[in-house]
């Protein structure tokens, strides 16, 4: 069923769509460099950014490879978990700087040290490389954390592709020789996440035009992140293994987006093996409603309490 948007969003959908139209209509073809600068354009409807005690950038070596992250903490001293978060973007677009507004929030309001992690993207780095540097980040967190107190506790979290990488690390942790073997995860966040790549749900095509991202968007996206001879099916976390120490998970959807429906399948697939699991659908909303907090205050401030509550609880 086609989501009922909000009329909060009936004026910017409407601006975006008459501006998407009128690219398909010049015959131009989108680059890279122009989805990287479309998402940062969302940037403008998150004005509210809140101070907080400490925030630095580090990097995380391991062998010949660095991830550089971003470590924003509420309060130094006290010993508090460690949320890592994977920005969404297709596995081609968003950075550190993006989404450094949502990652302060985060810490502030689920009392954690939040590390936000400047994976390799796509084309320029296909599939697996942005999981690689996710596992490096948790394997080695700990080379990050020296400013700060903490409790021992693990936790991930992502919107989108973000949410892809940490479904796709931890169907990767089923596998003989990951180095997340052993690692335990405490809890996962999962904010609208894309868990198929073969875009067989039916959201995919009841949402899948005018609301901001499309179906033909997602498929390109993919195109540019998986090279020709790539399973995306074997890819999907949707469809593959779970390891047998599944973290407590939070799966938040919106129904008016295109991935709203793999969220629901993982969600139940999630519940059959007996996870402990919650959810909170944000009915009206569109894909990457996070971005656009200045539109939608409400809703975006009832996505961070849904979070502290769920990080919060034993």
């Amino acid at each position: 069923m086609r989501g009922e948007l909000s009329p909060k969003l009936t004026d910017f959908i409407a601006t975006v769509n008459v501006a998407a139209k009128a690219f398909k209509s010049s015959g131009q073809t989108l680059t890279t460099e122009q989805a990287r600068l479309n998402l940062q354009k969302l940037s403008a409807f998150v004005t509210k950014v809140p101070e907080i005690s400490f925030i630095a950038d580090k990097e995380i070596r391991h062998e010949t490879l660095s991830v550089p992250v971003r470590l924003f903490s509420p309060d130094t001293q006290r010993p508090l978990p460690v949320l890592v978060y994977f920005h969404g973007g297709g596995h081609m677009c968003g950075d550190i700087e993006l989404y450094d507004p949502m990652c302060r929030k985060l810490a502030i309001h689920s009392h954690c040290h939040v590390v936000a992690v400047e994976y390799r993207r796509s084309p320029e780095h296909p599939y697996p490389c942005g999981l690689v540097d996710a596992e490096i980040t948790i394997k080695n967190i700990q080379q990050v954390l020296g400013d700060v107190q903490h409790n021992g506790q693990i936790f991930i979290a992502g919107d989108s592709a973000g949410g892809a990488i940490c479904t796709s690390i931890l169907m990767r942790q089923t596998s003989y020789g990951s180095i997340l073997s052993g690692v335990t995860i405490d809890k996962q966040i999962l904010i609208y996440p894309s868990v198929d790549y073969t875009g067989s749900t039916g959201s995919y095509i009841e949402n899948g035009t005018g609301y901001l991202l499309e179906n033909t968007r997602i498929k390109w996206y993919f195109d540019h992140y998986f090279t020709a001879n790539e399973d995306r099916k074997l890819a999907s976390p949707l469809f593959g293994p779970l390891p047998e120490n599944y973290p407590k998970t939070l799966i938040i959807t919106a129904g008016c987006d295109p991935l709203r429906d793999e969220g629901l399948a993982y969600l139940e697939r999630l519940i059959s093996k007996g996870v402990e699991t919650q959810h909170v659908q944000f009915e009206g909303m569109i894909h990457a409603f996070m971005n656009i907090e200045d539109l939608v205050p409400d809703e975006c401030q009832s996505l961070y309490s849904e979070i502290s509550r769920f990080v919060q609880a034993e």
